[in-house]
């Protein structure tokens, strides 16, 4: 636990008792704080009170003696409405931050301030998260991950020398840092996203540019150039000064930055080439979009302080997350691959690009749009297994273009999967679980969908680890 002593002796109102929320209110009690912690579910408010955190209404609460209002990350700051706790604080004059401020705060206060690597963007966060902590791993560094992903921040280990910290942050938890300040600030990509919690994508977008904009004096600012939004923030970024911008694209070359050319990452400095890093084999990191996420965590490494060629090894050995295009097992020529993460066709088209010879298993709660935008990756699909509430609606989309059955459970999917693609004969070939749709029709969530495919192939006769 990182205990939170800038508000020792005061008091603290803290709202939302989550996992995050259990951990900042037990990081500022451990910090000396007078902690009155609330939530609008009485459940998590008695297990809070079990665990001997004082709560209580905070509309009850003087404010005019509260310092802070600590919010979670997942209650409304400012759209569609502020929170109710919002409205109180600010009518009080009383600041609304989150754990992350509350981290960068505590690091400031450090006698040496610890490396700091904070991640953004619309999509790719989790992976260029992990990769990087990877890699600082291999580096032999104390790489503390954690964030939107993982740990809450202050659920983790105390600064101490060799110790790293690598942060997910969702824009939720950057509307609440005002002075976040990394080392290293990693901005991958924007589209829309989020819209009903920042109104529209002009917020989202400024929101998401703090991350970078704020890197402290002489850090590095990692931004992806590949959309028109985050390309305007590193041209402000680097006109601001003071600080080190490295671009990176997957879709056109840089005179200075990292770029993809073919399957390699160029990095280039003056339009010179002065490292070159082959991605071609590396299953934990196949398709352009993981590219980027290479890319990004190439530079941060390097600006962390590893040498290119450790950092080449590390990418290597990178085994990638869990039902994120995870290869689970090999039968013969056939690969399993648990993409169920996938909730949204966006998403399923980036596995779709990777792979041919593709046994599909898709369905479940469908999202707005279908499978329709992903027609034209159809013809690397060798046949389709359609799950769950969406599974009528695909196979109206997928029509007499490509071979489907109506599978209606996973179960059975996976078992017509593994049979089809074995009896094909060919040289190499890919059962893929990438829904397209959210689980919430048979599955708690995307996790226990994955979990549920990766024992169904566990079972399958004949499986090895791939």
């Amino acid at each position: 636990m990182i205990a939170v002593s800038s508000f020792k002796d005061r008091a603290v109102a803290l709202f939302g008792l989550g996992g995050s929320g259990l951990a900042t209110a037990r990081a500022l009690i451990a910090g000396g704080a007078r902690v009155t912690a609330f939530d609008d579910s009485p459940a998590s408010v008695e297990k809070a009170a079990a665990e001997g955190i004082a709560t209580g209404d905070l509309r009850a609460l003087d404010w005019s003696a509260v310092a802070a209002l600590v919010l979670a990350p997942g209650v409304p700051l400012t759209h569609p409405e502020p929170h109710w706790s919002v409205t109180l604080a600010q009518g009080a004059g009383v600041e609304v931050i989150g754990d992350i401020e509350l981290f960068c705060r505590e690091r400031r206060r450090a006698v040496r301030r610890p490396p700091f690597a904070a991640i953004t963007g619309t999509n790719g966060k989790s992976t260029t998260t992990a990769l990087l902590a990877h890699l600082m791993t291999v580096g032999g560094r104390d790489a503390q991950i954690g964030g939107n992903f993982g740990p809450a921040i202050l659920g983790l280990e105390p600064p101490k020398q060799g110790r790293v910290y690598v942060i997910e942050c969702s824009s939720y938890q950057i509307d609440l840092a005002p002075s976040l300040d990394p080392a290293v600030g990693i901005l991958l990509n924007l589209s829309p996203d989020h819209l009903d919690r920042h109104g529209t994508m002009e917020h989202y977008a400024a929101v998401k540019e703090r991350l970078v904009a704020q890197v402290e004096a002489g850090g590095t600012a990692v931004i992806g150039v590949d959309d028109p939004w985050c390309r305007a923030i590193a041209d402000r970024v680097e006109a601001a000064g003071g600080r080190h911008v490295v671009r990176i694209s997957v879709l056109e070359k840089l005179e200075d930055g990292i770029y993809l050319d073919g399957t390699d990452l160029v990095v280039a400095e003056g339009g010179r080439t002065v490292f070159t890093l082959p991605l071609s084999g590396i299953g934990s990191l196949r398709g352009s979009h993981n590219a980027q996420n290479a890319a990004a965590a190439f530079a941060s490494a390097r600006a962390l302080g590893l040498a290119p060629e450790v950092i080449a090894v590390g990418i290597k050995s990178f085994p990638g997350l869990a039902h994120r295009m995870e290869q689970v097992r090999t039968i013969g020529s056939v690969l399993f691959v648990n993409d169920s993460k996938a909730t949204n066709a966006d998403a399923a088209e980036r596995a779709l690009v990777s792979f041919d010879n593709i046994y599909w298993i898709a369905g479940g709660k469908p999202k707005e749009g279908g499978i329709a935008p992903l027609a034209p990756l159809f013809p690397r699909v060798k046949k389709a297994y359609l799950i769950g509430v969406a599974a009528e609606d695909f196979a109206a989309t997928l029509g007499d273009g490509v071979p489907h059955e109506m599978s209606g459970t996973l179960e059975v999917a996976v078992a017509s999967a593994a049979r089809d693609a074995a009896s094909a004969g060919l040289d190499h070939a890919v059962v893929l679980l990438s829904p397209a749709c959210a689980s919430f029709d048979q599955f708690r969530n995307f996790e226990v969908r994955g979990d549920a495919f990766r024992d169904l192939v566990a079972a399958l006769p004949g499986a090895v680890s791939s």
